[in-house]
């Protein structure tokens, strides 16, 4: 099984295990991965130690954005959109809201997903995962941008056991949700494009009535419940991510106002139907970031796409995205998943602190105890996280991009071996790399390599991926009959090598990225010890949603390729 050591121990495994693998030569053309150690290292973790009845938030820290959670008995479940990621929509489980564990991916199959030629940032969007208690049967809706599939849902009784095939649904737009009433009936609400637009970003969220024994819309039933927004004249903008709850005899629309960015929001309506008519909260948004100064410290900010459930002291929680943008105000680790208590005392819900600068830690729901980090829970805060590959299944948090991990991934007692593709890191095909969520501002990933290029075209290194346009490629190729390191950057699809040297591959080489927010540094080293930089200090810019667009955050990719362009400078 994978482990989580201490970081005094995991460098002298990691020093011991460099030294052991030296013994054997690199196979040409076949790259192995072993010993992989990330570490984070965020000042706002070390200035805010946790006491015993307190937990951190984000609760899932990397690209894990438009969270949405059900629960049955005490049993809670989490979904997150993994656009191009395969497999898709990760799942987690937790009884108590703090201590967490992934159980798969709800999407894992090829009949599921059908992303193999799209790019990073399309893919699964925002799912929706929510539990029938009429007929025991979980549900996850989603939109797929990719296969001709569109707004789909699955099924299964038991999220641990795999879920069903797809149904495709027939209706356009986006973010569809699902709702079951205590009278049997079902309905489903989403995003859509109004009749004719009156701006930019114009938008309308509509309701069906939904057929459970069809698992299908009931055609002619559709109804625009909200248009544009709050209020329409003030020409509100994105009006997305609804959700249907119904308490105290009353039905609340949820949803995001404002694109998902600085104008993020989260606001609510009332009605005594879940058809509607509704009236919006007369104290909108319940939860943003947006009117707080830009200069604030420790920015947590684009706060929104919500989700609400009872927790265990009977309290609300909403689970939502927000971002840590680094000290250049740029994000790099891509909308995360937060959590805050709810109160729901009066006739709305209320996001406790919502509307304040969100804080790194909250107290726990009574009669918890943190155990993130142990017992095969999720670590979150500074934490190190490290996969000697000697053993299988891969751990969940190792996906690929479009293509299935098993189409190029193998564990073996050496450690990991990939079998790269005829395809390099800018295709929008499956390329052969395995990637880890960049989880922190400030980290260094490392791991020991043993590989052999026969010819420039060949490469196998380490990657930071943002999408198939912006990219780092640092990895070992050939120059000539020379074995050289070399760093690459690829900024809207353009290539440029950034700096090479010449390396003794005829051994085991570690391979390292660092980043200081901004300010990332790629090194090697031969001995397990001194490790030499290349390149210099570059930026993270490209490895940015403000500068490479898109729905992402950067991912540290183990990458192998026989379509290699990184071509060594003359040495």
């Amino acid at each position: 099984m994978n482990k989580r050591l201490n970081v005094f121990a995991l460098a002298a495994l990691g020093l011991l295990a460099f030294s052991c693998s030296g013994a054997d030569a690199p196979i040409p053309g076949k790259p192995v991965f072993s010993n992989f150690t990330y570490t984070g290292d965020d000042e706002i973790y070390k200035k805010n130690p946790l006491q015993a009845d307190e937990f951190y938030s984000p609760i899932l820290q990397g690209c894990y954005p438009d969270p949405s959670i059900c629960k049955k008995g005490s049993d809670y479940y989490l979904v997150c959109s993994s656009f191009a990621i395969n497999p898709g929509v990760p799942i987690f489980h937790s009884n108590d809201l703090v201590n967490w564990k992934q159980i798969g991916h709800v999407l894992d199959r090829p009949s599921q997903l059908k992303v193999e030629d799209t790019g990073i940032s399309a893919g699964i969007y925002a799912p929706v995962i929510r539990y029938n208690p009429n007929n025991d049967t979980f549900y996850m809706i989603t939109t797929q941008f990719a296969g001709g599939i569109g707004n789909m849902i699955v099924k299964t009784k038991n999220p641990k056991e795999g879920w069903g095939d797809p149904i495709k649904l027939n209706f356009e737009g986006i973010d569809p949700s699902i709702f079951f009433d205590d009278n049997g009936k079902a309905y489903i609400v989403h995003n859509d494009a109004p009749k004719k637009a009156l701006y930019e970003g114009h938008r309308v969220i509509k309701v069906w009535e939904y057929d459970v024994e069809k698992d299908q819309v009931i055609p002619g039933t559709d109804k625009v419940i909200v248009n544009g927004g709050v209020d329409l004249s003030k020409k509100p903008i994105w009006i997305e991510a609804p959700h249907l709850y119904k308490k105290n005899g009353k039905y609340y629309l949820m949803c995001a106002e404002g694109g998902t960015g600085g104008w993020h929001s989260e606001v609510i309506f009332i009605g005594d139907k879940p058809t509607g008519p509704f009236k919006p909260a007369p104290e909108n948004p319940i939860l943003s970031q947006r009117h707080l100064p830009a200069d604030r410290p420790d920015k947590v900010d684009w706060a929104g796409h919500a989700d609400l459930v009872e927790g265990p002291d009977g309290k609300y929680y909403g689970v939502f995205l927000a971002i840590r943008p680094n000290e250049a105000d740029r994000v790099t680790t891509g909308r995360e998943t937060y959590i805050l208590p709810v109160d729901w005392s009066g006739t709305f819900p209320v996001f406790e602190g919502g509307l304040e600068p969100l804080k790194a830690k909250l107290k726990m729901p009574q009669g918890v105890t943190n155990l993130t980090g142990k017992d095969g829970f999720l670590p979150n805060g500074n934490f190190t996280f490290f996969d000697s590959f000697a053993s299988s299944p891969l751990d969940y948090r190792w996906v690929g991009v479009r293509g299935a991990r098993e189409g190029f991934a193998s564990t073996t007692e050496k450690g990991l071996e990939i079998k790269p593709y005829e395809v390099n890191i800018k295709a929008v095909a499956p390329t052969s790399t395995l990637f880890y969520r960049q989880q922190h501002l400030n980290f260094t990933a490392t791991t020991t390599l043993s590989y052999a290029a026969r010819s420039e075209k060949e490469l196998a290194g380490i990657v930071c991926y943002q999408s198939e346009a912006f990219n780092y490629v640092f990895g070992i190729t050939k120059q000539g009959d020379k074995d050289c390191v070399v760093l690459q950057r690829t900024e809207k699809g353009a290539s440029s090598v950034v700096a090479s040297a010449p390396i003794d591959a005829d051994r085991p080489v570690q391979l390292q990225v660092k980043a200081a927010g901004d300010e990332y540094t790629f090194s090697y080293s031969l001995d397990g010890k001194s490790f030499e930089n290349v390149g210099g200090t570059v930026s993270g810019d490209i490895l940015s949603t403000n500068v490479a667009g898109g729905f992402t955050g950067n991912m540290i990719g183990l990458y192998a390729t026989t379509a290699n362009d990184a071509v060594p400078s003359a040495q």
